[in-house]
């Protein structure tokens, strides 16, 4: 029998999630930052320094960026390590993962960049220590296989953040679901021409684990003291746990 997953509020087959994903960021690369910006109204800048500022990384760590996209948080996290540090940048999208690439060697950054799978990543077990993933854990297939995996190449004491959106705080749900369903597909259509790439990120939010249902998956991954920060009320969430 085949297995089916989330794919926004559709139902489909898991070996094809991967692929409809990957349509959905071949189609916004090019324009990704600015729909970022657009969309939280350069929030977003704000939500990946906190994560940065949390993740304890000091000159010299070693640092994984998975699903780091166009490499906003690679960015800052090699700013932080410095020479000293090594930054890895990895996608699972090409198209996504050149754009990061470009973008750090424009600041003068020349940080390795890995097209591989979250959910096997090709590194060597208890190596960083720090694993980020911002805005791509919720398009994973296997969410608990790729906490394993990024619980897996961290040393002892290093630590896993998870940037993602969240379950917003309940007063505040009827204006963002309006927002979201709404004015987003919208802006994606005016922006990069591509309606339903919106609608899916809108109903993959709401296809994603809450705080505490994320904070629970960590836990059975393996990893402990398990937190997180709420932000802009709830619609996005900071995880952070330890592997000891």
């Amino acid at each position: 029998m085949t297995k089916t997953t989330d794919f926004g509020y559709e139902s489909v087959p898991e070996d094809e999630k991967s692929q409809r994903v990957a349509g959905v960021f071949d189609s916004v690369a090019a324009r990704y930052d600015l729909m970022n910006d657009l969309m939280s109204l350069g929030l977003h800048r704000l939500w990946k320094r906190f994560a940065v500022t949390q993740s304890l990384v000091t000159p010299g760590s070693r640092v994984l960026d998975v699903a780091g996209g166009t490499a906003d948080l690679a960015r800052l996290f090699a700013q932080r390590v410095g020479p000293r540090g090594e930054v890895v940048l990895t996608d699972i999208n090409g198209a996504m993962l050149r754009r990061g690439r470009d973008r750090l060697l424009d600041n003068g950054l020349a940080v390795p960049a890995v097209l591989c799978d979250a959910e096997r990543l090709p590194f060597t077990s208890g190596y960083f220590d720090c694993v980020s993933v911002a805005f791509g854990l919720r398009n994973m297939t296997h969410k608990d296989a790729a906490l394993a995996e990024m619980r897996r190449v961290l040393r002892p004491g290093g630590r896993l953040l998870v940037l993602e959106f969240s379950r917003v705080w309940q007063p505040l749900r009827p204006l963002y679901d309006a927002y979201s369903f709404n004015v987003l597909p919208r802006l994606g259509q005016l922006v990069v021409n591509d309606a339903a790439a919106y609608r899916y990120l809108a109903e993959s939010i709401r296809m994603h684990p809450d705080q505490e249902q994320l904070k629970q998956m960590m836990e059975r991954a393996g990893l402990e003291r398990v937190e997180y920060f709420n932000l802009a009320a709830g619609a996005v969430a900071l995880h952070r746990g330890y592997k000891f």
